[in-house]
């Protein structure tokens, strides 16, 4: 640990603290100061001048990013009948009905995002508890509770990102790999924002972004110049 504690103290020495860095000045040191072998993952953090308490400020959704996630999701469609063919034909990695859902419930995973047609929810619905805080109950809002499950699964496998604010009006959200050209990332990340700008609630007054960070996944955070 000591040994890593070394490399992100000399990463985050290379960061002027209190600048705002131009976005695409900030992923090109975000890469610059990225001390590990692995192909990270990059995120932005938005600070929302917004309080989730209320309900016409929650910010909720989902998204196709233009260059995708650099992630593999594997995609689980609770469905049945005719749909379980077109989700397979899509190419959900796994798909079925009350039998999957018993084979989740004695603690099977392997799965990243679950797309439910409406009429499965009742069933998904009693293992609220074991899904909600793993953050894999399907959601009308994210576009995955549908009955058009194959474009559902064809989103998702082309670089879906969902983003909700947490009680602190923060939003995180993945735009791509360390290993993405510094173009495709910057693409993602002006996607994200234009949307963000779009979903800010009408009863918001004066300024609604308080600050931007961008960071891999092991380094330090870089603030980032609207």
């Amino acid at each position: 640990m000591a040994k890593s504690g070394k490399k992100y103290l000399a990463a985050a020495a290379k960061i002027e603290r209190l600048k705002a860095y131009p976005v695409a000045d900030a992923i090109a040191l975000a890469k610059e100061v990225s001390y590990t072998k692995f192909d990270e993952t990059m995120e932005v953090a938005f600070r929302l001048n917004v309080d989730p308490r209320h309900a016409d400020q929650q910010i909720r959704g989902a998204m196709v990013l233009p260059n995708g996630t650099g992630r593999t999701q594997r995609v689980l469609v609770v469905t049945q009948g005719a749909k379980e063919k077109e989700a397979l034909d899509a190419g959900a990695d796994f798909v079925g009905g009350k039998e999957i859902l018993e084979k989740v419930k004695g603690g099977w995973f392997d799965f990243d995002v679950i797309v439910a047609t409406p009429d499965m929810m009742a069933e998904l619905g009693k293992l609220g508890k074991l899904l909600g805080p793993k953050g894999l109950m399907p959601n009308p809002k994210t576009g995955t509770v549908t009955m058009d499950v194959a474009n559902a699964v064809n989103e998702i496998k082309k670089g879906k990102v969902t983003y909700r604010v947490d009680k602190e009006g923060n939003i995180h959200v993945i735009i791509g790999k360390k290993s993405f050209k510094d173009e495709a990332l910057l693409e993602n990340f002006k996607a994200v924002y234009d949307v963000l700008l779009k979903a800010r609630p009408a009863v918001v007054k004066g300024n609604y972004v308080k600050n931007i960070t961008l960071s891999t996944t092991m380094g330090p955070g870089i603030k980032v110049a609207e």
